[in-house]
């Protein structure tokens, strides 16, 4: 069987296009990664996903392995926004989970990206808040959009709070969420309802970044 190299969503003249690459342990069908994908390509953007180069080997073999160098990582970046640029005009919004949303955020000013989205971001590795993923953050000038989960082991609200954050940057917190939005019970909270915030403001954020009069309705 064929490893898809990505999946696609939404009309193909969906405007802005979102580009989306997975976490470090689970690829680009992850739940969280597909309910964002869904629901922006219901809100009529066209959306691709895809895997950096360890997870298309794990797809293949079935056996884990660890990322790529970031060296890696950040071509295949290179090379998917080249490869979908070729096919579409339409603004780019960049970003993924996790470590795909931090590799994006290392190359969106050099890919001009239009925007920058990341779902849980790895502010620190978990239980080691002194490692601060956090530099280039400070002076980011591209438009981007945090979801992050307000217990989340690689950046809590209570931790990110005390970060020098670039102007460009805005976090949408959701409520008692980890690293994956996951609620406890008793918070009163589902992962749909956090999963249901999350794409309305993925929607209402790319849909911004769309030029006067590009816009496609649903």
């Amino acid at each position: 069987m064929d490893t898809p190299a990505h999946l696609d969503g939404g009309p193909p003249d969906g405007v802005p296009v979102v580009l989306l690459a997975h976490g470090a342990g689970v690829g680009m069908e992850a739940p969280l990664l597909q309910a964002i994908a869904d629901g922006l390509a219901g809100a009529g953007c066209r959306v691709r996903r895809f895997e950096f180069p360890y997870m298309q080997r794990v797809r293949a073999t079935g056996r884990r392995r660890p990322p790529d160098p970031e060296r890696t990582l950040l071509q295949a970046w290179r090379d998917a926004a080249t490869q979908l640029r070729a096919e579409t005009p339409a603004p780019l919004v960049v970003g993924g989970k996790s470590l795909g949303g931090r590799m994006a955020s290392l190359v969106a000013e050099e890919l001009r990206a239009a925007g920058l989205l990341c779902l849980g971001y790895p502010f620190h590795p978990p239980g080691r808040p002194e490692r601060e993923r956090t530099a280039h953050l400070s002076t980011l000038t591209v438009p981007t959009l945090i979801l992050q989960g307000e217990r989340d082991a690689f950046g809590s609200r209570a931790e990110v709070a005390g970060y020098r954050l670039a102007p460009s940057i805005r976090i949408a917190w959701l409520p008692d969420g980890d690293h994956d939005f996951r609620p406890r019970r008793q918070s009163g909270v589902t992962l749909q309802d956090n999963y249901g915030t999350a794409v309305a403001e993925a929607r209402a954020f790319c849909q911004s970044l769309a030029p006067p009069g590009m816009l496609r309705a649903p």
